[in-house]
């Protein structure tokens, strides 16, 4: 199993989370079978997200698709309010 993890300033929740909800096929045809969205207890204008993938591939493939096709097109990404940080997380245990 391979996690996509990803960090990152935002607007407001409600906003960023419509966007990221109309990205759900996307998500589906991509191969993620899980995802959790988590905030700091103390910052409600972040969010980390993790993707979860069978393959490391699947992942790095998808890296790759949010950061040609949506974190560069404010349209696609609003409530984003900053740079992603994001990497390929392999599940060791």
């Amino acid at each position: 199993m391979a996690t996509l993890h990803i960090e990152h300033p935002i607007t407001d929740f409600d906003t960023w989370k419509s966007a990221f909800d109309r990205f759900a096929e996307a998500r589906e045809r991509a191969g993620v079978t899980a995802s959790r969205i988590r905030q700091p207890e103390d910052d409600d204008r972040f969010i980390v997200v993790d993707l979860d993938f069978d393959q490391p591939e699947q992942a790095q493939r998808f890296h790759e698709f949010l950061r040609e096709n949506v974190w560069s097109d404010s349209t696609r990404s609003p409530g984003l309010a900053g740079a992603p940080v994001a990497r390929v997380l392999l599940d060791r245990s």
